[in-house]
């Protein structure tokens, strides 16, 4: 069984003071932060590091260098989720609709595997009855959703719909009811 580890980090402000004057360095969108989530062994094997070297300053530099290693079916899942749901957003929305599968397993409220979320009835409209889900394509964008997959397992960048549970696409109308998150790109999340 697959289950997640709560509690995510987020980066803090903090007061940086010089000779001269003080400096305020506050986290952007754009901020990577250091992984807290506690792996299982199932986990550790569905989650890569990014390549040696400098911590990146970008979402899209950390997606570009991470080395995407051979996914369980757990992180499969989650990938296939992102690139079905969201391969034509940004990355931060790509992120976002991750965190959200990952949100949803760790709530309580849904399934508590990845897998279980993402098919469950009625919740992905790529999912086929059954629980079938289609094979991604292989390329840029399926690499992509899997490292974007490994990233959010990692919580290796900071989640930009921190506290979704749901989310839609902007052209559907729905009445919900629940506190709006943020938009990204094409799709509202949701508490």
């Amino acid at each position: 069984m697959f289950l997640l580890a709560h509690g995510a980090t987020t980066a803090a402000s903090a007061q940086v003071k010089s000779f001269e004057a003080p400096v305020i360095v506050a986290p952007d969108v754009a901020t990577p932060v250091e992984p807290s989530l506690s792996h299982s062994s199932e986990i550790d094997s569905a989650v890569a590091s990014p390549d040696a070297g400098q911590a990146p300053s970008s979402l899209a530099e950390l997606v570009s260098t991470w080395k995407v290693d051979a996914l369980d079916d757990e992180a499969r899942c989650l990938a296939t989720a992102v690139f079905f749901e969201s391969r034509s957003e940004s990355l931060e929305g790509q992120l976002a609709v991750a965190n959200v599968v990952i949100g949803r397993a760790r709530s309580g409220r849904f399934a508590d595997s990845l897998c279980g979320v993402i098919k469950q009835p009625g919740q992905f409209g790529f999912v086929r009855s059954g629980g079938r889900m289609p094979t991604p394509t292989d390329g840029a964008q399926w690499r992509t959703a899997q490292a974007i997959a490994q990233i959010a397992l990692n919580e290796g960048w900071r989640n930009p719909a921190e506290g979704a549970l749901y989310f839609h696409a902007t052209h559907r109308a729905t009445d919900w009811g629940r506190p709006m998150v943020t938009r990204i790109g094409g799709h509202i999340f949701y508490r």
